[in-house]
């Protein structure tokens, strides 16, 4: 075990004995038998712990669908169907840490103005930058998959706004498994197909497409 994943089990084990996180990182340093200066080499404040614990989670979602032979020949639609019912796996193991980071997350909005709330729901908050940048990257590796597979239609201005409607929803589908209280999380999966297959018919082709084209040629042949 190295001294980073030694630091986040402390904290994690520290949170789920105790609700909180632990009063100082000198306090939890210490325990770990570390130097502040240490412990600062590896996180600089719990905050960057939980975001490596975030994108620890999309880590092992990618490890395993990536495993998985037939994930390969699934279609773009399937292959982001997979994605989040494997992490929402990957979060009900952990469910608790989960959890606690993401209402502390809310807690932490509920104290800002209006204003910021805004531009921090756009930015998304730092605890989960690192996991929003390594989604969007997976993300637009599958837009453009779906592109070549007329999957994803290539609409002018909007094509560059499809990852944040998919960043929307991942924050969706987190929200309402947060708040399922449903056996087995089963209504989470309901909102994961819903919210996709939704997603594929607004980023897919559709009859207004066919529409947009016929007026284009039209005009173009006035």
């Amino acid at each position: 075990m190295d001294k980073q994943e030694k630091i986040r089990k402390a904290y994690t084990d520290f949170v789920l004995e105790n609700g909180t996180p632990p009063p100082s990182i000198f306090q939890l340093a210490k325990k770990l038998k570390l130097s502040e200066a240490e412990f600062y080499q590896e996180y600089t404040s719990f905050e960057s712990i939980e975001a490596d614990i975030w994108l620890g989670f999309f880590k092992q979602v990618l490890d395993t669908l990536e495993a998985d032979p037939v994930y390969q020949t699934y279609s773009v639609r399937e292959k982001l169907l997979a994605f989040y019912y494997t992490w929402i796996e990957v979060l009900k193991a952990q469910r608790s840490v989960a959890v606690f980071s993401y209402n502390r997350l809310r807690e932490g909005m509920a104290t800002v103005s209006p204003v910021a709330k805004v531009r921090m729901n756009r930015q998304s908050p730092r605890t989960l930058q690192p996991f929003k940048e390594a989604y969007y990257e997976y993300v637009r590796d599958l837009l453009a998959e779906g592109r070549e597979s007329k999957e994803v239609e290539p609409r002018p201005f909007l094509a560059d706004r499809y990852a944040d409607g998919l960043w929307a929803q991942t924050l969706f589908i987190l929200q309402f498994w947060v708040n399922d209280v449903s056996k087995n999380f089963e209504k989470t999966d309901t909102a994961i197909e819903k919210s996709v297959n939704t997603a594929f018919d607004l980023i897919g082709r559709s009859p207004l497409d066919s529409l947009f084209d016929l007026a284009k040629f039209i005009y173009h042949n006035r």
